[in-house]
């Protein structure tokens, strides 16, 4: 999900400069700036801010996210050289969970997880503590159960996209509500 702005006059600033000046209303506004990439590569120039929030982010959210970059960059142009693009966008679901607010975020969603020895699992995200994930594994046999993992044995984690209604019981073990996923 991406919002874009229209083409702005360029003097690219860096990305740890983008990243400053946006933090402090991002955050008022209840959001975090999660990365900032330059591309001045491409034609026209880009400029790519990934926000996120605990309750994600809708086209509106965006809308107002981009118009304040906007015109918070306004405030660093000081003159009208090449143009470039603005695009504030939503972290999406195929990039990895990195951080603990990541997997808090994705509570009750359906992640494979490769761990640091190479082994694989698939699971429903659930409580988070000290560093530690509850993954609600599905078992054939024995039904749902939890696997606790440390997050620091985690090499790779990435939200599955799901095309049927969860488990109710596994997301009854991960501690949500089948609307708080569908949201």
């Amino acid at each position: 999900m991406a919002s874009e702005i229209p083409l702005r006059p360029a003097r690219l600033p860096s990305p740890q400069q983008v990243r400053e000046l946006l933090e402090g209303e991002f955050g008022r506004a209840g959001y975090e700036v999660e990365d900032v990439t330059i591309d001045a590569a491409a034609r026209p120039p880009r400029v790519v801010v990934i926000a996120d929030g605990d309750d994600g982010l809708d086209l509106e959210a965006l809308a107002t996210l981009s118009r304040t970059a906007s015109e918070l960059l306004d405030q660093l142009d000081d003159s009208d050289e090449t143009p470039y693009l603005l695009e504030v966008t939503s972290r999406g679901v195929d990039r990895p969970l990195t951080e603990e607010r990541h997997y808090r975020r994705a509570r009750g969603r359906r992640i494979e997880v490769t761990l640091t020895d190479g082994s694989q699992l698939t699971g429903r995200v659930g409580a988070l503590t000290d560093r530690h994930l509850e993954l609600v594994v599905a078992d054939r046999r024995a039904g749902p159960t939890i696997r606790t993992l440390s997050i620091d044995d985690v090499a790779n984690a990435v939200v599955q996209v799901e095309f049927s209604s969860p488990n109710p019981l596994e997301l009854e073990l991960a501690g949500v509500s089948g609307k708080e996923v569908e949201e």
